[in-house]
């Protein structure tokens, strides 16, 4: 088992997602996810002094010790915000093309190492799990407040949690006398209404309940797609952008809209009623989402989930017509 401190400041993909975003010298990128910092340092090393790196964060925290590490080059402009707010904040800057963009979409080990931060169950600490601490809404709110049937659907759709309805009912059953307050408290819970069998799974029990009220909080699902539109709208042509997702539903998001962008169908429906947009804006860069090799999965755990998919921005061509298989 890999020690907490040896994987908090490894970045996931590193090497796969600096070779794909091809950092060029004097251009302007974006860390739509800027987390601690490590991408953001391997692309100031490339700029080599010249262009610019923008790097967001909705994490106050996460964004200071960022900057920490970097050291404030005067080519790097750190921004508190959201990243579904890099549109808006692009046009406040006055750039109208960028000529890269990284998103890495999962929550950082800064935060899930953080037990006062409640978003894991591995440690006991306040059930917050919010990024932006800003935020009015905790994890502990949702679950003393909202209805089971809230609850189940919020534990099916965004944590695919087949015990879903049975964990809520448990939950509401138990607040009437305690109300929620503790990371570890809803772990328990969970682990108790999946049984001892879960227990000999790989993952814990509480995984899918924790993710899926984790994504709630933050409205992590929010924006993504029409956040990918804009990103590539602003992209200089031979521009990339490098998406690294770490659930199913990110993925498939992110899936969705690079095929639209690719001029590929996604309705799969006969040629004749087939109304996808037949623009190519972008070529896919990676057919199939590259994952972290086995090494890096056994020095840093967190990579194993990873998915790394990239566009490459082109000139519009209009493309007839035409219905394909849908690739993985």
């Amino acid at each position: 088992m890999v020690a907490i401190e040896n994987v908090i400041h490894k970045p996931v993909l590193l090497e796969e997602a600096m070779e794909l975003l091809r950092v060029i010298p004097g251009g302007v990128y974006v860390d739509g996810t800027l987390g601690m910092g490590g991408h953001a340092r391997r692309i100031l090393k490339a700029l080599e002094g010249t262009g610019l790196l923008i790097g967001l964060d909705r994490d106050q925290e996460a964004l200071q010790e960022a900057g920490r590490e970097l050291g404030h080059p005067p080519n790097l402009q750190l921004c508190h915000e959201n990243f579904r707010n890099l549109p808006l904040l692009l046009k406040r800057l006055d750039f109208d093309q960028i000529n890269g963009c990284l998103l890495d979409l999962g929550v950082s080990s800064f935060q899930l190492d953080d037990p006062e931060r409640g978003f894991s169950f591995r440690y006991d600490g306040p059930l917050d799990m919010r990024m932006d601490r800003q935020g009015q809404i905790t994890a502990a709110q949702l679950v003393n407040n909202l209805p089971d049937t809230r609850l189940a659907q919020i534990f099916k759709e965004y944590g695919e949690e087949p015990q879903a309805r049975r964990i809520a009912q448990a939950i509401v059953e138990q607040r009437t006398s305690r109300a929620f307050r503790r990371t570890e408290e809803l772990a328990e819970l969970v682990s108790r209404v999946k049984g001892s069998g879960h227990r000999r799974r790989r993952i814990h029990p509480a995984t899918q309940v924790f993710q899926a009220l984790r994504i709630e909080v933050n409205q992590e699902l929010e924006g993504i797609d029409r956040l990918l539109e804009d990103v590539i709208d602003r992209l200089a042509v031979g521009g990339r952008l490098v998406v690294i997702s770490f659930h199913s539903l990110e993925d498939r998001i992110v899936k969705r809209r690079f095929r639209l962008a690719a001029g590929r169908c996604i309705c799969f429906r006969p040629p004749n009623v087939c109304r996808c947009p037949r623009s190519e804006r972008v070529e896919i860069l990676t057919p199939r989402p590259l994952q972290a090799s086995p090494l890096e999965k056994k020095q840093n755990p967190r990579s194993g989930s990873a998915r790394l998919r990239v566009a490459e921005k082109l000139p519009v061509v209009d493309l007839p017509p035409k219905n394909e298989e849908l690739q993985s």
